[in-house]
């Protein structure tokens, strides 16, 4: 933190000259920016002499943001957050009325709003045919959907997206992959405890780097998707951008059948009392189910076995 506040206080120079009074700020002042927001607001000291304020301006983060507090969710409501996500699983068409029918007959007491508000809290959603599902940010670019009629076959040709709500002992986190449609394969992925862009951003960095690009990357029109940093990820190296819009609701399907291969074969199963231990839990997982879990839609192939053997169609079509 130290480091951080040093970094801060070095960031802002007043050069002489008729630009007095104009604060210039050196890479130090970027990095800080281009880092994780909870990191940046780390990086805050109430007791250094430069005002708080300021420091939340180079830091890139607003200064309601660091009295700001979240309330931590009660036990209650955490019990009824496994128990949504356990029957969102296994009835994803449900919507927030028919889970507070369902929860109510299992005996819980809670109202229609309270549902619907701890679903947009776990940022899970009835999955049915239905205009603007997805949670758009109103000034980010959406682009179009290009799958339709498109035979996805191969290794590479096709990447695919989502983030999942992932219950804890107490509390939770968020699940990122990175997915490679043709074989199922996961290629990367990333644990947070937040929902904001970066994380995603670390996912799509890591598969780029292990395995090289596909010809197209698909998601939902999610403000972490739509993000710039997510979009010049893509764009910087010529990946055509799909999102899923009207007419395409079903390849939600797709991703969803490997969050329910995760959570029942995973994290059902296992109580995790920290982030780490969920990361360390979800990861040892994730190599089995590429490795050595078969896939009826793969002719029982695990998705690795698929994976590597159509890689090299990519490399004759080149």
């Amino acid at each position: 933190m130290a480091a951080g506040l040093r970094a801060m206080a070095k960031a802002v120079e007043y050069p002489p000259g008729p630009n007095v009074g104009a604060p210039v700020l050196d890479p130090t002042s970027r990095r800080a920016h281009q880092s994780r927001h909870a990191e940046r607001k780390a990086m805050i000291d109430r007791n250094h002499a430069l005002p708080i304020t300021r420091q939340a301006e180079l830091v890139g983060i607003s200064r309601g943001n660091v009295y700001y507090l979240p309330r931590a969710a009660s036990e209650a409501d955490q019990r009824l957050m496994k128990r949504i996500d356990a029957l969102n699983l296994a009835h994803p068409f449900a919507g927030s009325r028919m889970l507070r029918d369902m929860l109510n007959r299992e005996g819980f007491e809670v109202g229609r709003r309270h549902v619907a508000t701890l679903m947009q809290r776990m940022g899970i959603e009835a999955l049915y045919r239905k205009p603007n599902t997805s949670k758009k940010h109103p000034t980010h670019k959406v682009y179009p959907y290009l799958l339709r009629g498109l035979e996805i076959e191969r290794a590479n040709q096709v990447w695919a997206t989502d983030i999942t709500y992932i219950p804890m002992a107490c509390g939770w986190v968020y699940l990122c992959a990175i997915v490679d449609w043709a074989s199922r394969r996961v290629l990367s992925h990333r644990v947070s405890i937040s929902m904001d862009a970066s994380f995603c951003v670390e996912a799509l960095q890591e598969a780029f780097s292990k395995h090289g690009q596909p010809e197209i990357f698909n998601s939902d029109q999610g403000s972490q998707f739509t993000s710039e940093e997510f979009t010049d990820a893509l764009k910087g190296r010529g990946v055509a951008i799909s999102m899923d819009g009207k007419g395409a609701w079903r390849d939600n399907i797709f991703v969803e059948r490997i969050w329910r291969s995760i959570k029942y074969e995973e994290v059902y199963l296992h109580a995790y009392d920290s982030v780490s231990q969920a990361k360390a839990g979800i990861s040892r997982y994730i190599d089995f189910y590429n490795a050595a879990r078969p896939h009826s839609s793969l002719d029982k192939q695990t998705p690795d076995e698929f994976y590597f053997a159509t890689l090299p169609a990519i490399k004759q079509a080149a």
